[in-house]
């Protein structure tokens, strides 16, 4: 639940900046698209720390590499992140997260019916998850695939 947390959070200090006049955050697509993007960097960071090892424990067991994967799922968190942010990439960037969530989601399936624990804490149960999952999926889609408001000023 600290994915929420991250999202929710940064999404409310990147509206409060556009309430006080930083154009950049003047609309609601654009704060949920950077709070998107901090909230790729936050769960991508994981897969680079001790985590990794609780994470490789979610990957279904018909997948060979479990820890290669986990690296190369973070580097693709990162890389989204990065292509929500430029303009000339949202697009695709939008669609490769979109593929990306759903391509994990079986992990977190297999997590949550392991109990795998995750730095010491229970996996989100199924139940939690996969509405977050199509809450982020919806929020990717609506930043990246549909028509750009224009900020004032802009």
């Amino acid at each position: 639940m600290a994915v929420m947390v991250v999202l929710a959070g940064s999404l409310l200090v990147f509206r409060a900046l556009g309430a006080f006049g930083v154009r950049r955050f003047g609309s609601g697509k654009e704060a949920t698209r950077h709070a998107l993007a901090v909230m790729f960097l936050f769960t991508a960071s994981a897969h680079f720390t001790p985590m990794r090892h609780d994470m490789a424990r979610m990957v279904p067991p018909s997948v060979p590499y479990p820890e290669a994967v986990v690296v190369f799922t973070g580097v693709c968190e990162v890389l989204g992140a990065i292509g929500l942010l430029v303009p000339r990439l949202q697009r695709a960037a939008g669609i490769a997260l979109v593929v990306f969530l759903v391509a994990v989601f079986p992990a977190n399936v297999q997590a949550a019916r392991e109990g795998v624990a995750l730095g010491g804490s229970a996996a989100t149960p199924l139940w939690a998850r996969l509405p977050m999952q199509v809450l982020f999926i919806g929020l990717v889609v609506w930043v990246t695939q549909t028509r750009r408001e224009r900020t004032p000023g802009s």
